[in-house]
């Protein structure tokens, strides 16, 4: 399953990346560098030797992909029409 869901969120990366090289916005490049966070911790820790993922370095992937998607939310509120 966590195969399955790294899978997904690479290609919402991939989709975020070509929608950020068409248009040069920066909310989907950040929305790409977040899915891309999180398809390396699901890799990563479909491949660990963990018992469980509730290791603190796994949650540190999943702070850093939400940190991302709310500075591209802030950043995009931000920015004048």
């Amino acid at each position: 399953m966590l195969g399955a869901i790294a899978m997904a969120s690479a290609t919402a990366a991939l989709f975020f990346l070509r929608f950020w090289r068409q248009t040069r916005d920066t909310l989907f490049l950040y929305f790409a560098l977040a899915f891309g966070v999180d398809a390396v911790t699901r890799v990563a820790l479909a491949l660990g030797d963990i018992s469980n993922e509730h290791e603190p370095l796994f949650y540190m992937g999943r702070l850093v992909t939400v940190a991302l998607i709310l500075v591209a939310i802030v950043n995009k509120n931000r920015a004048g029409p």
